[in-house]
């Protein structure tokens, strides 16, 4: 009966946990590709890379009722080699009226390609800063929608979303992955009714008129992707997360129709959830600023540095966002092929927070729906291709980047355990050369290998960089009083891996409700493993944890009649060197004796490993005299 209710009770938390993963995720995946054109042209701009920008104060006026931005953009930048010319991401909806160099108005164009040219007056040597001012206006492009006016509730509302193309739509940048900005200011000028919305701490508020600026300040390196702004009627809600030193505001930004006490008991969840990510790996890495939500209207949410906009205050949501300003704003993907770095930790610390809040039942669930979701299909890896990383949908595909990413990380967890794991991602987040910069997916493989001792190739090569997922077939059997053996078979479903080698979890039951659990490392094809169990098995299940990418796999129990002759083993076999013979824990050796093909006794001894090496090539029979009987053997000696 207990059985019962247990498969019950998982198959309804399965069948609700894929529901609401499915949705969620999707919503989550709407608002980061948003509707981006599915083929982009853009990756990195070669015409970018010789400058390197460290501050940029952006001044932007703008009304929630007008679809139309008033700019100006003020860059500091460190010339990386000798420049003439110096070139920003803007598209070319947008009318620059004018570029000064201090009180000198420089030349510019506007292209084609949706970039500023701008032309120095004098060779800029490398090494040498200088500061650009830039004004324009106009209506941002809509291609990507990355600025957006709509409404709520009646009131207008203007919010942006600029991942990963669009910040080029509505404000001059350089916004490919290679470069993050030092420190930003940011001057939000709306009509004085509404409040402002940005990155990092509030300065202040000045009203002149019918318009009122809020100064923003943010002082960590940000890319451009994740700057953004929104004006509406906010209702401000304050909460206080973190630990005293390192207690910092969780400022809320929610439309006031929103702000019911069932939204306020939701975003209770924001500082236990921080609570737990600073536990597992480090203290929320702005604490020094704030962190925090704004209702905005894409679906799911975004997860821009320091304010996540966010379409509803969901736990899950809440997770995924905020892991984010680890795994994706602290430490940025270096390419949109690296993009699981961010897309796939911030999916699993999602499933962490399940793990930790709800219990391994729940856990376990949420892993099967995600398994379920990847293997859906057959193919398709974790890292994107060149041409991948061209394309928005795939970018920002829920069951490779997000979901296979996820259960990767799960699975290094389970081949390097807790401890090893969360220390290696630990050592990740503080190394200098990548903390508050960008890494790529060789710079985490050596961080977890570094901990781990051993080489992680093969595994990066199967479940990373390759396609498809295993299918395992699992065969135990009672092999001697104590013991039992266990066949692992595999397929797979991509050409692309001849095998995925990996830790298999499998679960021996016996009578009266015994279980036993082990772990064996799976490294070839119907491989055999013989362990010791403390009781007769009478069934068996393969990866009951759900830890692992894989589908339609079988787990059997052999013919429980057992035959001693089965249960010693000899190998290798051909053998060249060294000879073993492996017996039941309740069998002992008497005796070993090989005979050539013509019945001569060729080498004899009482041990289960000895050298063969003085043995011509050549077929022997090994006679084997043990404590319950004399059995025979065939070898091949190389």
């Amino acid at each position: 009966m207990k059985k019962t209710y247990l498969l019950l009770f998982l198959f309804s938390i399965t069948f609700s946990f894929a529901q609401t993963n499915e949705k969620e995720l999707n919503e989550i995946v709407e608002a980061e590709m948003k509707s981006a054109s599915n083929l982009m042209e853009l990756a990195v701009n070669p015409n970018t890379l010789n400058y390197d920008v460290t501050y940029q104060k952006l001044e932007f006026t703008v009304n929630p009722a007008v679809y139309n931005i008033v700019g100006k953009v003020t860059t500091t930048y460190t010339a990386l080699s000798n420049m003439s010319t110096v070139t920003f991401d803007l598209t070319n909806e947008l009318v620059v009226s004018s570029v000064k160099l201090g009180a000198t108005n420089l030349t510019f164009l506007q292209n084609a390609n949706d970039e500023l040219v701008i032309t120095l007056p004098s060779i800029q040597l490398a090494g040498t800063s200088r500061i650009i001012e830039i004004n324009y206006s106009g209506a941002p492009a809509t291609g990507e929608q990355a600025f957006t006016t709509s409404t709520h509730n009646g009131t207008p509302v203007i919010y942006t979303l600029s991942e990963p193309f669009g910040a080029r739509d509505w404000w001059p940048c350089k916004q490919d992955l290679n470069d993050k900005i030092n420190s930003i200011d940011i001057y939000i000028t709306a009509p004085s009714q509404y409040v402002s919305a940005s990155n990092g701490l509030e300065i202040s508020q000045v009203v002149n008129g019918s318009n009122k600026t809020t100064h923003f300040h943010h002082n960590y390196p940000i890319p451009a992707y994740l700057v953004a702004i929104a004006v509406t009627n906010y209702s401000i809600f304050n909460q206080t997360a973190g630990t005293a030193p390192n207690d910092f505001p969780v400022v809320n930004y929610i439309y006031p129709e929103t702000l019911t006490p069932a939204v306020q008991t939701q975003l209770a969840q924001t500082p236990l959830i921080m609570n737990l990510f600073e536990t597992l790996f480090e203290v929320y890495p702005f604490h020094n600023e704030k962190y925090g939500h704004a209702q905005f209207g894409w679906g799911g949410g975004m997860e821009h540095t320091t304010v996540s906009f966010m379409q509803n205050f969901s736990r899950g949501l809440i997770a995924h966002e905020l892991a984010h300003q680890w795994f994706g704003n602290k430490i940025t993907c270096g390419t949109w092929k690296d993009i699981w770095l961010n897309e796939g930790f911030a999916t699993y610390l999602s499933s962490l927070v399940i793990e930790n809040f709800d219990g391994n039942a729940a856990f376990i669930a949420n892993k099967n729906s995600i398994i379920n979701n990847i293997t859906s299909q057959p193919n398709g890896a974790v890292y994107l291709t060149d041409t991948e990383a061209t394309n928005v949908g795939r970018i920002f595909s829920s069951r490779l980047s997000y979901n296979k990413g996820a259960m990767v990380l799960n699975m290094l967890r389970l081949k390097m355990g807790d401890v090893m794991f969360f220390q290696a991602l630990k050592n990740y987040l503080a190394d200098t050369n990548l903390a508050f910069k960008y890494a790529v997916t060789s710079d985490l493989k050596s961080h977890l290998e570094a901990v781990y001792g051993s080489s992680l190739t093969e595994f990066f090569d199967d479940w990373v960089y390759k396609q498809g997922y295993p299918t395992y077939t699992v065969t135990a059997q009672n092999w001697g009083t104590g013991q039992a053996k266990i066949t692992i078979g595999q397929t797979q479903s991509h050409l692309s891996v001849p095998f995925f080698e990996m830790p298999v979890p499998v679960r021996l039951t016996g009578a009266g409700g015994l279980t036993f659990d082990t772990v064996l490392n799976n490294t070839s094809n119907n491989q055999e493993f013989i362990i010791s169990v403390p009781f007769v098995v009478t069934g068996v299940e393969f990866d009951p944890e759900k830890d692992i990418i894989s589908k339609n796999n079988t787990a059997t129990l052999a013919n429980e009649n057992f035959e001693l002759e089965n249960g010693i083993a000899i190998y290798p076999n051909p053998v060249q060197n060294e000879l073993h013979i492996q017996l039941p824990s309740n069998i002992t050796i008497n005796s070993v004796s090989l005979f050539n093909g013509i019945g001569q006794k060729v080498l004899e001894n009482s041990n289960s490993d000895f050298s063969v090496n003085t043995l011509s090539s050549g077929v022997y029979y090994v006679e084997i005299e043990t404590s319950e009987g004399t059995f025979h053997k065939k070898i091949i000696k190389n």
